[in-house]
Parts: structure tokens; C-alpha cells; sequence
């Protein structure tokens, strides 16, 4: 018998349990007051409940007894039979076979091999009897075996009680309170000396992490709740599609606590929807396509590094990156620049934008372009993350990872300059960077007022605290002093906080924000420390979003164009602009977006192919292009470049200086007189040649193929 069987039964046998007491006490109520059609009918439910459960356990012999009770009853409710001491003694003797096949079922994992067969007629003569005065003596309790008094009771009823939510969330709550004053006590004794003190935390500080886990771990309820409904859904919404599709499950008994399981119900819901409605296709066309006419959603759970991962797959049609592509670019989530540089993945992550959907027509299942972001802003309120990975003509795998709990988490405290704490959640921290010395400072870059870390290879954007959180500094703090880096995850991207201090990793409790802060994106809630100060907690995607780290990806950056006159830049709008002078000192800008990295490159470094220089880049050649009017690649200096990424190549753009980055709105006058320039703007005042990279990559690969001739 596998684990979840196993599991199902031990429900059975407490549920089971529980109803026949309270039939018992029924029973012995309706003899008094025979015309009670309330409790005749709860009497019902409960044998109605037993009967259904022990079917689909394959029990038969509980469910033989229980039908013909079950019959019984459905007389006694409508009317047809009334009540009568015999009848009640028939069903009490009804109630004691159960106990005693519950009793084996219990020990022996299956049914005794007595025969039932004369309770079952005597109960079955009994729903004959006709009024008035029902029926007459007989037996009672004929059909009963030897042994089969009452059972005292039920080794898996007595190991299980049902406690209200309401009272199990008071108790959380307190335990809370708990664990702020555990937290007060220990600072208070890790500054005194006297050792009973230090004794006496020790001993609250381990009786309150003991009951802390007990309380956690009698609020958690398997994932399975959530699913059990699942099947149900996909059955009716297959139905309505004209499909074919089973749910398979792994890892239901993953256990989450309930108001994790109460956040995450409409979203897996509302993915598993999706994957009937737009990823599994008819079966007509799965036999074409060489599937099985009947496709498959899998839904997989397990716990790793603290987090619950739930995993959705369909071996549907996937998602077309060409077809997101269009539609993002029909509905104005991403420009035309951005559509020619994204990534596959990076289209197939536009699904979770609002308003985006690929559906041709809306039905009363999909189209309306409302979804797939309420998902991920669901998640990312309890702090998940969700992702999608999928592979046209083979499937879509949505991964979504949410904490245990929300009640008490981990989290990293840090100080800024002007000495205010905050906790980052840890989860959403990678590791920690110490910025003393000359050799941590010297991998620090600039471009322009943005600073970035080079760390093992990569430039990792840096965010000060202080700065983005528009906090004032400390007049009397040291400018000079560097502090840390917290590498933080978004799941989306990485991205690196400055802080003045780290302080310590600690337990905290969660308390919601009032609902005058709730709007304030940053921040996810509040905990009280030790010395009874209040600290917020930041909110990391949040705090992305707000240093412009962490853009919405596809924000609305591309506008129509005109026929003529000026036009806006793509990019203009929600977009930021690297700006530089060219070798021949013209100022030039570029899409901060279609911008991998800068490089600078010796002189030595460079050969040519023919008359065209290219530097060994990353186990490839890459193209160096010079957009000014001088000579590239000046002999004895050192080249600082620009890397464009496309999708099928790297370019290098050689330039003189990088000037700055600005966010402003570009207005094009529509004339220039370089090939890949799209038009001049004023840009911090000054005439400037806007590049396009299309351009550029097309030069580059033109220049390439004369060389190769």
C-alpha cells in the first residue's frame, strides 16, 4: 500500500469514526423525537458520506452494509417508513458492523471475512415494512457476528482532533508575540553577565523554537487539497473543449501552511485552465503531430532550500515565440528594437504581462488578456516567484516557488548611511560582497552616474539603499565609506543592494502594513525587533522595480510612427539611452536595451580580417565597427567598446567616451547623413545622432562577408 492510499484511509477511519458518533447520538435523539426531520437528515448525510468514501476504497463489504442503511434512511427521510424502536435498533446494529470492520480495517489494513449477509437482510426487511406502525419484531440485531458488541473506540480517532481555524490562527498569532519577546529577552541577556539570566533565555529561547515548529507544523496541509479538485476541473473543461486530457499528480503530500495553500488556489487553478484551453491540442491533431490522442497535465511538488517548487507541465502545442512576438508588438508591449533582441524565453515571459494574450478570439475561457499576470502578482504578494519554460510542439512548464510560511521568516537585517535598519527576506538573497580594499573597489564600473560590480565575469547592476528608497543621507556619515553589496534574486534578474552594514540574520515575525502603506511597492511588511524598534521589510522585486533594475518587461516603449514629420525614438518612451561620443567627438546614443556590455580592448588585442578589425571575444571573433568619421582602432591606444548583442551575432561599436545614460523623451528631426543612424535629436542639449543597431549588425555582417571573399 503506497503512502497517499495509506494516507486516504487514516482520513476514512477519523471522519468515519466521528460521523458514527454523532449518528449514535442522533439515533438515540430520534427515538424520543421521531418527527425530527433535521436530525433524520444529518443521520442520512453522514451514512451517505461513509458509503461514497468506502466505494471508491474499494472496501466492499462496509459498502454492501452501508448501502442497505443508506436505503433504509432514504424511507425514514421522505416519509414512506417512520421511525419505530425496532428500526432504531436496526440501525445501531448497522452502526456496530461498522465499527467492527472499521476496528479490522484499521489493524489489518482490510475488511474481516465475516459474513454480513443477515445484517443486510434483516435491514433490508425492515425498509419493506409499511406504515403505519412499521415493522413488527424479529430479531433485532440478527445478523450481527458473535463479537459484535459496540467497539470502545478508535486508535486513529483518538490520535486525531479537529481544531477550528479561527482558534489554530489565535494560537499563531500569540506564538508570534512570543517570539518578539523571546527575541527582546535575548538582547537584553547579551548584555548582562549574570549566568542564571543566561540560563533561563536558553531554556525560553528552546521552548519557544519547539513550539513555534509544533504550531507550524499543525497549521500545514498538503498541496494535495488544492489538486484534489483539479481532475474534476479538467474533466469538465475537456468536455467543453472537445478534448482529451488526464491529470497526472507526484508529490500531493507536500506540505504548505494554510494560508499559503488559501494564497496559491487560484493561480494553479487559473494555470491549470490554460493548459486545457490554450496548451493541449484536439485530438485529431495530436494524432497528426505523432501524440497520443489524449494529452497529459502534470503537476509535481517537492521541497528544496527552504521553498515549496510546484511544477505544471502539458505536452501540448507550446508556445510560439513568433506568434507572442506579433502580438506584443500589435499591442504595443515592446518595441520593434526590443522584439529583434529578446530572447525566447524572454517573449515566452511577456504571457505574464497584463492585458497580453495570443488568443484570436475571445471565449468565455480566454482571450481577454487577464490571467496569467494576476498569477504571477499573486505569487509575488506571498513572495514567490513563477517562470515558464516551453518548447513549441512539445509542451509548457510553468515553475512556481513560494516560502512555507508567511508568519515567521529568515531575513537578513542591514543598515543604510543614515543608520535606518530594513530585513530582506532570505530568500531572496544570494550571497553577500564586502567592498573593503582597493581590489573589491577596483572591479566597481561606471557608465555614466549607474555603477555596476564586475563579479566572476559579469557586471552586476548596483543599487544604493539610501538612493531608492529617496532617503535623505546622513550629513554626518562618511561618503567615502563603500560597505557591502547584497547579491539579491527577483527571479527575474539579479541585481546588487549597497548597505552601509550587515547586521545579522534573524527570525522575524511578519506584520501587515497599514492599508494607508499598502501602495508602496517596496515594502512588504513590518516586524519589531528586540530593543522594540519597528523594521520594514523590503520587498525585492519591488525594490527592483523602483531602481529601474527591474523593468516590466515589454513596458510600453514603442509608439506608431508617422509618415512625416518628427517622430518619437523607439525606445523614447520608459526606455533609457546610452550615450557617447563617437571617434570623430560627434555625440551619439544607442538603446540602453540593445547594449550586452562595455569593453575596453588593447591595442594588441586587435587583428584584422582584410581591412577589417575584430578582437577574439568569448571563444568567438567579434566584429569591432566605428560609426565616426575617424579612423578606427587609432594605433597605440585602447579601444573602448560598446557589445551589441542581436540574435544571431555579437558587434563590438568602437567609441571614443562614454558620456552618460539618459531617460528623457527623443524626438527625431527624421535627417542624417550617416547610414545606420535613424535621425538626430536634442539630447542634454546637444545635437545627436541616434544609432540604429539594425543598422549596425547589417554593416557588420556585410563587412564580414567581403572579408571572407
Amino acid at each position: 500500500m503506497d503512502e497517499d492510499t495509506q494516507r486516504a484511509i487514516t482520513e476514512f477511519l477519523v471522519e468515519s469514526h466521528e460521523n458514527l458518533d454523532r449518528v449514535e447520538r442522533e439515533l438515540v435523539s430520534l427515538e424520543a423525537n421521531p418527527d425530527d426531520r433535521a436530525t433524520l437528515a444529518s443521520v442520512f448525510r453522514s451514512i451517505h458520506t461513509i458509503k461514497g468514501t468506502c466505494g471508491f476504497l474499494a472496501f466492499s463489504r462496509l459498502e454492501a452494509v452501508a448501502h442497505v442503511g443508506e436505503s433504509l434512511l432514504a424511507q425514514l427521510r421522505d416519509g414512506k417508513l417512520y421511525l419505530t424502536p425496532t428500526i432504531a435498533s436496526g440501525l445501531l446494529a448497522m452502526v456496530d458492523a461498522f465499527r467492527r470492520i472499521l476496528a479490522r480495517i484499521e489493524t489489518d489494513g482490510c475488511e474481516p471475512d465475516h459474513d454480513y449477509s443477515p445484517l443486510i437482510a434483516e435491514l433490508t426487511r425492515l425498509n419493506a415494512a409499511e406504515l403505519p406502525g412499521g415493522a413488527s419484531g424479529g430479531c433485532v440485531g440478527a445478523g450481527l457476528p458473535a463479537d459484535a458488541a459496540p467497539a470502545d473506540g478508535s486508535p486513529a480517532a483518538d490520535s486525531a482532533l479537529r481544531v477550528d481555524v479561527g482558534l489554530l490562527d489565535r494560537v499563531m498569532n500569540l506564538v508570534g508575540e512570543l517570539v518578539l519577546a523571546r527575541n527582546q529577552v535575548m538582547q537584553v541577556a547579551a548584555n548582562d553577565a549574570d549566568p542564571v539570566l543566561a540560563g533561563a533565555t536558553q531554556r525560553l529561547n528552546l521552548v519557544t523554537t519547539e513550539l513555534q515548529e509544533s504550531v507550524m507544523k499543525a497549521r500545514m496541509q498538503p498541496i494535495g487539497t488544492v489538486w484534489t479538485r483539479f481532475p474534476r476541473i479538467v474533466r469538465d473543461l475537456s468536455a467543453q473543449c472537445g478534448k482529451q486530457v488526464r491529470v497526472q499528480m507526484e508529490g500531493q503530500d507536500t506540505d504548505l501552511d494554510r494560508t499559503v495553500i488559501e494564497a496559491i488556489k487560484d493561480p494553479l487553478t487559473h494555470v491549470v485552465r490554460n493548459a486545457v484551453d490554450h496548451g493541449i491540442e484536439d485530438p485529431s491533431t495530436r494524432v497528426q503531430r505523432g501524440k497520443p490522442a489524449e494529452g497529459e497535465i502534470r503537476l509535481r511538488a517537492y521541497h528544496e532550500g527552504g521553498h515549496v517548487h510546484v511544477e505544471m507541465s502539458d505536452d501540448g502545442a507550446g508556445i510560439d515565440p513568433a506568434k507572442v512576438r506579433a502580438a506584443a508588438l500589435a499591442r504595443g508591449v515592446i518595441s520593434q528594437l526590443a522584439a529583434d533582441r529578446i530572447t525566447d524565453h524572454e517573449l515566452t515571459r511577456l504571457i505574464f504581462q497584463p492585458g497580453f494574450s495570443t488568443a484570436e478570439r475571445v471565449t468565455s475561457l480566454s482571450g481577454r488578456g487577464v490571467g496569467m499576470d494576476v498569477v504571477k502578482t499573486n505569487i509575488e504578494k506571498i513572495g514567490g516567484q513563477v517562470d515558464v519554460a516551453s518548447t513549441l510542439g512539445r509542451g509548457t512548464t510553468v515553475r512556481i516557488r513560494i516560502p512555507l510560511t508567511l508568519a515567521i521568516i529568515q531575513a537578513l537585517l542591514v543598515t543604510d548611511r543614515g543608520g535606518r535598519r530594513y530585513a530582506i527576506p532570505q530568500a531572496n538573497v544570494l550571497e553577500l560582497v564586502r567592498l573593503d580594499g582597493s581590489d573589491a573597489q577596483a572591479r566597481i564600473e561606471w557608465i555614466g552616474a549607474a555603477s555596476f560590480y564586475r563579479l566572476r565575469g559579469n557586471l552586476l547592476p548596483l543599487v544604493p539603499l539610501e538612493h531608492v528608497l529617496g532617503a535623505r543621507p546622513d550629513p554626518d556619515a562618511n561618503a567615502t565609506r563603500m560597505g557591502s553589496i547584497v547579491v539579491l534574486d527577483t527571479g527575474d534578474r539579479q541585481f546588487g543592494l549597497v548597505v552601509d552594514a550587515i547586521n545579522d540574520t534573524e527570525e522575524i515575525v511578519v506584520k501587515p502594513l497599514g492599508k494607508w502603506l499598502r501602495r508602496v511597492n517596496v515594502f512588504s511588511g513590518a516586524t519589531i525587533m528586540g530593543d522594540g524598534q519597528v523594521v520594514l521589510i523590503l520587498d525585492v522585486p519591488g525594490l527592483a522595480r523602483r531602481a529601474r533594475v527591474l523593468t516590466e518587461t515589454g513596458e510600453r516603449d514603442a509608439v506608431p510612427l508617422p509618415s512625416t514629420g518628427t517622430v518619437a525614438v523607439e525606445g523614447s518612451v520608459g526606455e533609457s539611452m546610452l550615450v557617447f561620443r563617437a571617434s570623430d567627438h560627434a555625440q551619439m546614443a544607442i538603446a540602453l536595451r540593445a547594449v550586452a556590455r562595455l569593453e575596453e580592448f588593447a591595442q594588441g588585442e586587435i587583428e584584422y580580417l582584410g581591412a577589417e578589425p575584430v578582437v577574439q571575444y568569448r571563444g568567438g571573433i567579434l566584429p569591432l565597427v566605428d560609426v565616426g568619421r575617424a579612423p578606427a582602432c587609432t594605433p597605440g591606444t585602447t579601444q573602448t567598446t560598446i557589445v551589441l548583442t542581436g540574435p544571431h551575432a555579437s558587434v563590438g561599436l568602437v567609441v571614443e567616451e562614454i558620456v552618460d545614460i539618459v531617460h528623457e523623451t527623443v524626438v527625431l528631426s527624421g535627417r542624417s547623413t550617416r547610414s545606420w543612424s535613424r535621425g538626430t535629436a536634442v539630447v542634454h542639449g546637444r545635437a545627436t545622432e541616434v544609432i540604429d543597431a539594425d543598422k549596425v549588425f547589417s554593416r557588420s555582417a556585410a563587412l564580414s562577408d567581403g572579408a571572407a571573399a
